[in-house]
């Protein structure tokens, strides 16, 4: 787990940098059964959101919750309780991506579609002016396996 979470800060280190955000990465020390290429683009889409909705001198935290159980928590604008239920529907901006131009309403969704065939779970927990936190289960759920 550690190495995709490696690969995935190392694609946004300018990032952290250019906006002075502060990265609290403690290591796993996890394994878990998944697919590394789709894992990582999840992870990476899930920072990416952190990155653009953290303001300046803000801090994103990475940690294990509980066995396969990954957070990424973020100190950025949040999200409001009337956007929470649909933010991974396909489409979907809600109010921060009003605001925001560049924002498709596809990148949650296409997370939330990933793990689903991974049989994995995502659950976020956002309060408005004090940030979000991602919940990621990779616990192997039992069902589908291609």
């Amino acid at each position: 787990m550690d190495d995709l979470i490696r690969q995935s800060i190392r694609r946004f280190s300018t990032e952290f940098i250019r906006k002075h955000i502060q990265l609290s990465f403690k290591e796993t020390g996890d394994v878990i059964l998944s697919d590394e290429k789709w894992l990582v683009f999840v992870l990476e889409q899930i920072l990416s959101n952190s990155l653009k909705y953290t303001n300046e001198n803000g801090l994103i935290s990475i940690y294990m919750k509980s066995k396969h159980v990954l957070v990424i928590e973020d100190t950025g604008i949040g999200i409001s309780a009337s956007d929470i239920n649909r933010v991974f529907e396909k489409g979907y901006t809600g109010m921060n991506g009003r605001s925001d131009k560049t924002a498709s309403g596809l990148g949650l969704y296409l997370c939330k579609n990933i793990l689903d065939m991974l049989n994995h779970k995502i659950r976020i927990e956002s309060n408005v002016g004090k940030g979000t936190r991602v919940i990621l289960d990779l616990t192997h759920f039992e069902g589908r396996i291609e």
